[in-house]
């Protein structure tokens, strides 16, 4: 017993000494977000509206793994649109800013300095429209691949593509504030690619 007590200490304080802690600030595009389908709250007119295509900016901060991996905290953001070129006038409804959230890790499969890997996270992701109107709060998931350039033991540099799958679940209003709610909407998901580049630093 009291020998498996000891090594069980010696794991957990041998742990900080194999993993490096590292910060990863990153940007990049934001694209191809799917629509939502939307009916006026003020009157009968319906159609269709998707968050516009922009640049987004973030950070990893998280340690590495032994697998080859590592675990990361991450923030993303985007200032962005909602825009619609359907019966909706204008085409721009309204700014909104978009955040993600989320907690995940990486596989790495290492061929010298470079190093392809894999990745996937979750928690949540942010709605933030202009004006006086409500954000909205969703789960959501990702899932990506990339490139990661081992520069040296301390710098790297990486390139990656992911996909974010946030769980909306509406068939009501969203975006409701003292004068109403913008409109009403039924969705599922929204569907978000994202494509970025970045640095790692590690400790």
């Amino acid at each position: 017993m009291k020998t498996s007590l000891a090594i069980l200490l010696g794991s957990f304080c041998a742990l900080p000494a194999m993993a490096e802690v590292y910060v990863a600030p990153f940007g990049g595009y934001s694209f191809g977000a799917s629509e939502f389908d939307i009916s006026s709250t003020e009157s009968e007119d319906k159609g269709k509206v998707k968050v516009a295509e922009s640049q987004n900016y973030g950070v990893m901060l998280g340690f590495t793994t032994k697998d080859p991996g590592n675990v990361y905290l991450l923030y993303s953001h985007q200032s962005t649109d909602l825009k619609t070129g359907d019966n909706f006038s204008p085409s721009v409804i309204t700014s909104m800013d978009v955040d993600y959230f989320h907690v995940g890790g990486s596989l790495y499969f290492p061929m010298q300095s470079v190093k392809p890997y894999i990745t996937t996270s979750l928690g949540l992701t942010n709605m933030r429209p202009g004006g006086d109107y409500s954000n909205e709060t969703r789960f959501s998931v990702a899932i990506g691949g990339g490139v990661e350039y081992q520069a040296t033991e301390a710098f790297s540099l990486f390139a990656e593509v992911k996909g974010y799958a946030t769980f909306i679940n509406a068939d009501n209003a969203l975006f409701c504030g003292n004068n109403g709610c913008l409109w009403n909407i039924q969705s599922d998901i929204m569907w978000q690619g994202q494509a970025n580049i970045g640095a790692s630093f590690k400790f």
